[in-house]
């Protein structure tokens, strides 16, 4: 039946896919790493040690990868588009990021992706609200996430402007 949720005997398979585009997101960023134009920087109060960056972003994208998984066995194939092309266009939104701040050095242009960014992970959220309450609230230490990112790439814009 086209309109049924997806089967359970294809639960595990659809997780892996969204890991796996999830993952292909995140690896944007090992490939623009900061190096030493980010290290030379002059940062914001309450910018975080190097380390934690990895850490925050790896548990959201399994977050997010997660979120993805249980709206698409929870919605029926006809919906599913409506539901998740935000994600979709968010993840692609996340991945421009790394390439506009780390890879060019365009740090308003950077910025501006970050409003979109946060802007479409609202409009996923209140998609997956309808799907479930879970998934919505997946992604809300993700949205705030983004937020702080915002200060962050705010402050390094306007202290070496």
């Amino acid at each position: 039946m086209a309109d049924a949720p997806v089967a359970p005997r294809h639960s595990l398979l659809i997780l892996f896919g969204w890991l796996l585009l999830v993952a292909l997101v995140a690896m944007t960023g090992a490939f623009t790493p900061p190096g030493i134009w980010y290290a030379e920087l002059d940062k914001p109060p309450m910018t975080p040690p190097d380390w934690l960056f990895p850490v925050a972003w790896t548990t959201l994208y399994l977050m997010m990868a997660i979120a993805a998984w249980r709206v698409t066995l929870r919605v029926s194939a006809a919906k599913r588009f409506a539901v998740l092309w935000p994600f979709v266009a968010q993840l692609a939104a996340n991945g421009l990021w790394s390439i506009l701040f780390f890879g060019l050095h365009w740090v308003f242009v950077a910025l501006a992706d970050l409003l979109l960014l946060w802007g479409l992970i609202l409009l996923t959220i209140s998609r997956y609200a309808r799907v479930s309450s879970l998934a919505a609230w997946l992604l809300v230490p993700y949205l705030a996430w983004v937020g702080f990112a915002g200060y962050l790439n705010a402050g390094i814009g306007w202290l070496n402007g």
